[in-house]
């Protein structure tokens, strides 16, 4: 037997451990984080699978190589709307946030570890950035979903804050082993990395997007394949010439997921299943790389710095921050709780053994118990928190799934599935009396293993699953109508135009999106527009009603066939 072989069987029993140990973590409450370094460790030389590793080159190249994997899968998931609406307060997060948190943990473990300042602020910049993928886990198993703001808050800081903490790592680094200087040194580093980062991020996301259009490829299985080369180039190119790859990688993914591409949804599928393989290598290695009984020696030393990282840096950091933003003191609190550590901070410990620093050993272990202190108790107290300070919300009922049309290609349109909740406005409605926008069709009605033909007549029912073509730009206002209230990221809607049949009636309109205009409920749109307009209609004549503009669109005829609707919600829904 040749020992590729047995490498192979290795790493698949070890990759089917941790896949079998996720449902443990949903059960336990616990990150999935934790039962993948578990499994490591168990697998390692003090546990039963007795498996000896000890090399640090080697789990950095995989670390760094799953890392640039997760963080381009977090930004192909990264709605660009979320980026526009939280973008400030998550910045300053991810960038003095990390300082000060960075900072102040530094202090605490050069007094507790009995080490040079420098190489405590080095401990500090190390477990200074958080877990996104770590949270939103614990969240979706634990059933939790919390506003928009809130939630955009914490994906975006969390997926953006591992940049700054490497840069700090590295730099830091350069100052204690290569005689760097402290302030201009940095400094310029600092505009290198982040700098580089960006422009290389955008600039290969963009021409990426153009590739993938523009490209004809035998099989299309290799569009998703493509894609992940162009993050991995994202990557690379700006390693090489001194900025930071993870920005780099994590900003492509963003260009290229909010993009319009073909294959989109099996690319996302491939991405997402490429991040989980990233996650649960990286951390299973991880596991095999520390020794368990080595942690013994510093939990006392690793309990006080994790105390001081959870209750002491991480609120210093976020109270001020989110309160200059308008943020309300339970959100702040919850996201100052919301710190949970996971895989960038062990990966960066290894850095100094790499470097050959003297104590770099300390460092690795205080590092790695930090990190289980810092997931297991944050972790499992996670939905307690969001309840406690009753910030959840209600499921949202309409969970929809995007359907690819791959037999058309780069076609304008997505096949879209439904599943109507129990709450859901359209429960006991004629599809009639929907109000959808002028562009959708719907396809099919599944209820009960039975296939339904839609008709204006049909009447929806709670659980129903609706398969439904609709153009990219109404999503928005098709999620709207399934809702069981308007979500205040309606408000974002106001500046777009809804276009339905002019023979919907005023009612529906109201009851579909909570659009009032002033008419009799069981007027149709074309008749306001017909009663209000002084002379005969004609294309682009509109009316404007309480706020509301109504412009004739499509007419045959004497007949209004599509009515334009440019929705102003009141400023109460607005905040």
């Amino acid at each position: 037997m040749f020992l590729i072989d047995q490498i192979i069987l290795l790493a698949a029993v070890l990759i089917l451990l941790g896949i079998v140990s996720s449902k443990l973590s949903a059960r336990l409450g616990l990150p999935v984080l934790v039962m993948f370094l578990m499994v490591g460790m168990l697998a390692g030389e003090d546990g039963p699978g007795g498996i000896f590793f000890d090399n640090a080159a080697a789990a950095h190249s995989l670390g760094t190589l799953a890392l640039a994997m997760i963080l381009f899968d977090g930004g192909l998931q990264t709605p660009l709307k979320a980026i526009k609406k939280v973008w400030k307060p998550a910045s300053v997060l991810a960038t003095l946030g990390v300082l000060i948190t960075s900072a102040v943990t530094g202090v605490a473990a050069a007094y507790m570890l009995d080490i040079p300042l420098l190489q405590g602020l080095l401990f500090g910049a190390i477990v200074g950035s958080t877990d996104a993928a770590a949270v939103f886990a614990l969240l979706r198993n634990a059933g939790i979903h919390l506003n928009t703001k809130l939630k955009a808050t914490l994906e975006i800081e969390s997926a953006s804050n591992d940049p700054m903490a490497i840069f700090l790592t590295v730099g830091l680094l350069e100052v204690l082993v290569n005689d760097m200087k402290l302030g201009t040194g940095l400094l310029l580093m600092f505009v290198s990395q982040m700098g580089l980062g960006a422009l290389v991020g955008l600039a290969v996301g963009w021409i990426s997007v153009k590739l993938i259009n523009k490209i004809q490829l035998v099989a299309t299985g290799l569009y998703p394949v493509l894609v992940a080369a162009c993050g991995l180039l994202s990557f690379g190119i700006t390693a090489n010439i001194g900025g930071s790859g993870f920005l780099a990688v994590f900003i492509t993914g963003v260009v290229i997921g909010n993009s319009r591409f073909v294959f989109q949804r099996s690319t996302f599928l491939f991405h997402d299943g490429l991040a989980w393989l990233g996650q649960i290598t990286m951390f299973v290695v991880l596991g095999l790389l520390i020794n368990p009984t080595s942690l013994l020696d510093v939990w006392f030393e690793g309990l006080i710095i994790a105390l001081v990282l959870i209750f002491i840096a991480r609120p210093l950091a976020v109270i001020p921050v989110l309160a200059l933003f308008g943020f309300k003191a339970r959100e702040i609190t919850l996201v100052s709780w919301v710190g949970l550590r996971g895989s960038v901070p062990i990966i960066l410990a290894i850095f100094p053994l790499m470097f050959g620093l003297p104590g770099a050993e300390l460092i690795f272990n205080v590092v790695f118990f930090v990190v289980l202190i810092s997931a297991t108790l944050q972790g499992s107290t996670l939905a307690l928190m969001a309840r406690k300070l009753k910030l959840t919300l209600p499921p949202p009922v309409t969970p929809a799934a995007t359907l690819e049309i791959t037999a058309l290609g780069d076609v304008d349109a997505d096949i879209v599935e439904y599943t109507i909740g129990k709450m859901s406005r359209a429960v006991g409605r004629r599809l009639s009396q929907l109000a959808l926008p002028d562009s959708t069709v719907m396809a099919m009605i599944s209820r009960n293993n039975n296939i339904i033909a839609p008709r204006g007549s049909t009447l929806l029912q709670a659980d129903d699953q609706l398969f439904m073509v609709l153009k990219p730009h109404t999503r928005e206002f098709v999620d709207c109508v399934f809702s069981s209230t308007i979500d205040q990221d309606i408000t974002e809607l106001s500046a777009k135009e809804l276009r339905v049949k002019g023979n919907t009636s005023v009612a529906s309109i109201a009851y579909s999106y909570d659009i009032h205009i002033a008419a009799e409920p069981n007027d149709t749109l074309e008749q306001v527009l017909k009663t209000s307009l002084n002379s005969l209609p004609k294309v682009d004549d509109f009316i404007e009603l309480d706020d509301v503009k109504l412009t004739i669109c499509e007419m045959v005829g004497d007949r209004i066939i599509t009515v334009g609707i440019i929705i102003t919600l009141d400023e109460s829904l607005e905040e």
